[in-house]
């Protein structure tokens, strides 16, 4: 019997449209069309009991501190990204035995986070209780939310001046607790809208005229990964150099046997008119997907 492989390539243009490619098989009938981007992605971590959408990939450090009190260890995180002048930020504290309540969290957390009492509503999501506040700082607009499950203690936080606008209400009603599932975050400083060399890199809504793709070469399927049939979808976060170049890729969600490794080949095999920002190119940042199936 012959086997049919089909491959399915999505090349999307972060802030802006996104140009697709469709369903591919190994015969004609190849072809591309524009949608819509695609720009929040769901991201948890391993082991944790949470999910929650955000722009790109957050910056995350884990560190393991003495508790107030009792001086127990404690495990915490932090997660960090922004979008648009907005910051978003997931704290989470382990909460050995004996357990700290919700309430006691709260009151503890005031030292560090200035939010208004009299703002206060309660949260429920999948059974876990919460609940939420604005900022007590009206020069600087922010909505905070704490949830308490059984070992873990979260913070979900969000500042800046469009703070409830779009991108305040797309992260806050994304929030999962008790659930884990999504993209998986690692220590590490997460993807910057900046160079390594500290040049600007913009996002497409910011351009004047956004990076054109001229080819865009399909990665092949490895032998090891047909003898076992992996499929997945590799995501792959890159830079559009000014120079021409696709530059900084970044594995976001990776697949075994090879595929991963493929997908970064056709990445770097792309090529493309940068972006135009007052009549200059200027670098760009996309997301690639690469989603192999049979």
């Amino acid at each position: 019997m012959k086997r049919t492989l089909l491959l399915l390539a999505t090349f999307l243009i972060a802030g802006s449209g996104s140009i697709q490619a469709q369903e591919r098989g190994v015969g004609p009938g190849r072809g591309h069309g524009i949608s819509e981007p695609v720009l929040w992605n769901r991201y948890t971590v391993k082991g944790e009991e949470f999910s929650v959408n955000l722009p790109t990939v957050p910056a995350m450090t884990t560190i393991k501190v003495l508790r107030n009190g009792d001086q127990k260890r404690q495990l915490q995180r932090h997660l960090k990204t922004s979008l648009d002048g907005v910051v978003f930020t997931i704290d989470v504290f382990e909460n050995p035995k004996p357990r700290q309540s919700l309430e006691d969290f709260i009151a503890e957390q005031k030292a560090n986070t200035e939010f208004d009492p009299a703002t206060e509503r309660s949260l429920m999501i999948y059974g876990v209780p919460g609940k939420g506040y604005l900022s007590a700082n009206k020069s600087s607009p922010g909505i905070v939310q704490f949830f308490a499950t059984e070992k873990r203690l979260y913070r979900f936080a969000a500042s800046g001046p469009d703070v409830e606008g779009r991108a305040g209400r797309e992260f806050f009603l994304s929030i999962k607790v008790g659930k884990e599932d999504g993209i998986e975050v690692s220590d590490g400083p997460g993807y910057s809208l900046e160079e390594d060399t500290g040049e600007r890199v913009y996002r497409g809504k910011e351009v004047d005229v956004k990076a054109k793709l001229l080819t865009k070469p399909e990665p092949s399927y490895p032998g090891k990964a047909l003898e076992s049939r992996a499929s997945g979808l590799v995501i792959l976060r890159v830079i559009f150099a000014k120079t021409g170049r696709v530059e900084s890729i970044r594995v976001v969600q990776g697949q075994p046997d090879g595929l991963t490794e493929k997908a970064i080949e056709a990445a770097k095999r792309i090529t493309f008119i940068p972006a135009m920002k007052d009549g200059k190119p200027v670098s760009m940042w996309m997301q690639l997907e690469y989603n192999f199936y049979f």
